[in-house]
């Protein structure tokens, strides 16, 4: 039997891919304990687990024996005062929480998932903090760059999974691999990767789809009327583009849509060169998108009634001018959808804040994805219940592991490391001061 903690738990994806991973290896699993400080996600939890997780993790002083930990810990800034070889203070930081479980429970082993950016935050100095920490404890540690839409899960998602063992250093078969950088890009490799390999048809975004979602779902009619405009009747035209104001290329713009005011040809036109030509280095390298004089515009659109359409822009609210220096005014908010997901391809990052925001087009009707659909873009079966209030179930979702990844991730884990795990009670024999509680591990099924 397995006995393991689930710390900053959210809804329990982390869990039930433990689970899932256990049974698949004919291995017993408990959760002892859950942890979890927010309110919402802790009432999915006990939805679908029966249980309610406790809550802050500063606040659990004591802790029932357990094996393997898990955690899905927030990123924090670390301090790096007085320090001289490169490893900062991890007080004051939600890691330390994990530091302190670990230290004074010694578990077996753990799990620790979170965003990619972690290896590169502050320049790498926090991941060889974390690693820096964990060796300190002596554990022996192994990560993963890992891709979801290399599970067969149509989402791009890369997240970092980082593993440890006790004194025994591990073994994976598994390998980092980011996969591809976007959904044009999975796209294109798809179809390759058919022609040339044969290979099984991977999981798509129009495979996650409900049959009949509630018209609840439905895009509001005054913002359908606005995306005709741009593509008239045949919606599907919208597959795979982008509604935002700072970017070129393959998005749409609040002024192609008329959002604040429709706009004329000429200045639609003028609005997309702006925005295309104002992050050309020429104009400076000292950030993204410039601010430019009219002397500048000039130089890229030089119409004999140019002040008249920049004056126009102003006026309804699509351009500003700074100190002489005209800009964008990015209406990226006032999109119901900012992103409408291709069937075809794999889906974007799922965030907590926007979830809400990604749209499909299904039968012509362009509409948001359901809470269902985000629960199966995250690998969760249909059986897990969402939050009845779609707020939560959308943010939740958007915050959750994808369960797939996890449970591979442990079985490789597990498989791997088990043997060597079972036999603790004669490789501790080397280390009589660890204490008989992290003797008691990893007992048979």
């Amino acid at each position: 039997m397995i006995r393991f903690i689930d710390l900053f738990a959210g809804i329990g994806g982390t869990r039930l891919a433990f689970e899932q991973a256990s049974s698949d290896i004919g291995v017993n699993a408990s959760c002892v304990l859950s942890s979890e400080i927010d309110q919402r996600a802790r009432e999915t939890y006990q939805i679908n687990f029966g249980e309610m997780p406790q809550g802050d993790i500063r606040g659990i002083t004591s802790f029932p024996r357990f094996d393997f930990l898990l955690a899905g810990f927030p990123c924090q800034p670390f301090s790096y005062a007085g320090k001289h070889q490169g490893f900062g203070d991890t007080r004051g930081t939600l890691f330390f929480q994990i530091e302190r479980v670990l230290k004074n429970e010694q578990p077996i082993a753990f799990l620790l998932e979170n965003v990619r950016g972690l290896i590169t935050h502050d320049r790498g100095r926090t991941f060889k903090t974390i690693l820096h920490s964990l060796k300190g404890l002596n554990y022996n540690v192994k990560y993963l760059l890992l891709n979801s839409s290399n599970f067969d899960i149509p989402q791009n998602r890369v997240r970092v999974y980082i593993l440890g063992a006790l004194k025994i250093t591990p073994k994976l078969t598994l390998m980092s691999d980011v996969g591809a950088a976007d959904s044009h890009k999975f796209k294109q490799l798809h179809k390759q990767t058919l022609l040339l390999d044969g290979l099984i048809h991977r999981k798509l975004v129009r495979d996650i789809l409900e049959e009949n979602p509630d018209k609840k779902y439905n895009c509001s009619g005054k913002f359908v009327n606005l995306l005709s405009r741009f593509v008239g009747t045949d919606f599907k035209l919208l597959n795979g583009l982008r509604l935002i104001d700072y970017r070129h290329g393959h998005s749409i713009h609040s002024w192609e849509l008329g959002i604040k005011g429709e706009c004329s040809r000429e200045e639609i036109e003028f609005m997309n060169s702006l925005v295309a030509n104002r992050r050309k280095k020429v104009f400076g390298i000292y950030q993204d998108g410039k601010k430019l004089t009219l002397d500048q515009i000039r130089t890229f659109y030089d119409k004999p009634n140019l002040e008249d359409i920049i004056a126009s822009l102003m006026r309804k609210g699509y351009l500003k001018v700074e100190s002489g220096k005209y800009n964008p005014v990015c209406g990226n908010m006032s999109f119901e959808v900012f992103k409408f997901l291709d069937p075809d391809s794999i889906s974007i990052t799922l965030t907590s804040s926007d979830a809400h925001k990604l749209g499909v087009v299904q039968n012509n009707m362009p509409r948001h994805i359901t809470p269902r659909e985000c629960a199966r873009l995250q690998g969760f079966p249909d059986t897990f219940k969402c939050h009845p209030d779609d707020k939560f179930a959308y943010k939740q979702f958007g915050n959750a592991v994808t369960v797939p990844v996890v449970k591979e991730v442990l079985k490789d884990f597990l498989s791997n490391n088990l043997q060597a795990l079972r036999w603790w009670d004669s490789i501790t024999v080397k280390y009589p001061q660890l204490s008989d509680q992290s003797k008691h591990i990893f007992l048979s099924s």
